[in-house]
């Protein structure tokens, strides 16, 4: 889960559900629009955790987001499926105003060869740990209560004495204070309540990755002695 906070799954997760879905019959609908195409350090998140989807949505970084476009990868079976009923029953009509326009697949196109040409999945998963290593240094830091992410994706949670129910009181704006102080030192992060979410590009280099980590700490540190000084005042 990318926008509920970065949320990777338990080790056996996919594979229980996915039991569960083809003892039923259930079609299994895989999100890719965040994981797809080397964010996790493979091709697709199901190459990660071993999915084997009927399904398949994709956009983002199917045109590394220069241009709108998303589109649905679709499996032999159901495929077969919708292709046997329009042979009955006529084409089946279903799209959109701008469905295979040709700007957006022609810079899509271009964005899977230069993935391809630079062996940029290969690239995130050596970079990739100077990311996860270099951040969960800042983990000890007494208001982060929850780290977690793989590739080039991470979450930071913000809560009080390391504990995921001891939560800050919203009117304090803890995660919003610290994206303002990472703002302030050119780096922006994206902020939901008190967790923070970062996915940075795929062509960060070694001294990238250092100054992220820099300025993160910087404004973790401003971020701790913020929440000290709230502490105070409402001890008074």
């Amino acid at each position: 889960m990318g926008a509920g906070g970065v949320i990777p799954p338990p080790a056996t997760y996919f594979e229980k559900v996915q039991a569960v879905v083809k003892k039923y019959d259930i079609l299994f609908i895989a999100d890719e629009v965040i994981c797809a195409f080397g964010r996790l350090g493979t091709m697709f998140g199901c190459d990660k955790y071993n999915i084997q989807p009927d399904l398949v949505s994709i956009a983002k970084a199917l045109s590394s987001s220069y241009m709108p476009i998303g589109a649905m990868l679709v499996g032999k079976e159901v495929a077969d499926v919708v292709l046997s009923e329009s042979n009955k029953l006529g084409s089946f009509a279903h799209g959109f105003t701008y469905s295979g326009h040709p700007v957006a697949c022609a810079v899509a196109l271009e964005t899977l060869k230069i993935y391809k040409e630079r062996n940029l999945v290969e690239h995130v998963q050596n970079i990739s740990p100077l990311f996860q290593d270099g951040m969960r240094e800042l983990a000890k830091s007494p208001i982060i209560g929850e780290m977690r992410g793989t590739g080039l994706i991470m979450g930071v949670e913000f809560t009080d004495n390391k504990s995921p129910s001891d939560v800050f009181p919203p009117e304090w704006g803890v995660g919003t204070y610290f994206g303002a102080q990472c703002a302030e030192r050119g780096m922006l992060v994206r902020v939901a309540g008190d967790t923070i979410m970062m996915s940075p590009p795929f062509i960060m280099k070694p001294e990238n990755f250092q100054q992220l980590i820099h300025i993160f700490g910087e404004a973790l540190k401003s971020t701790e002695e913020r929440i000290q000084y709230l502490k105070s005042q409402s001890n008074k």
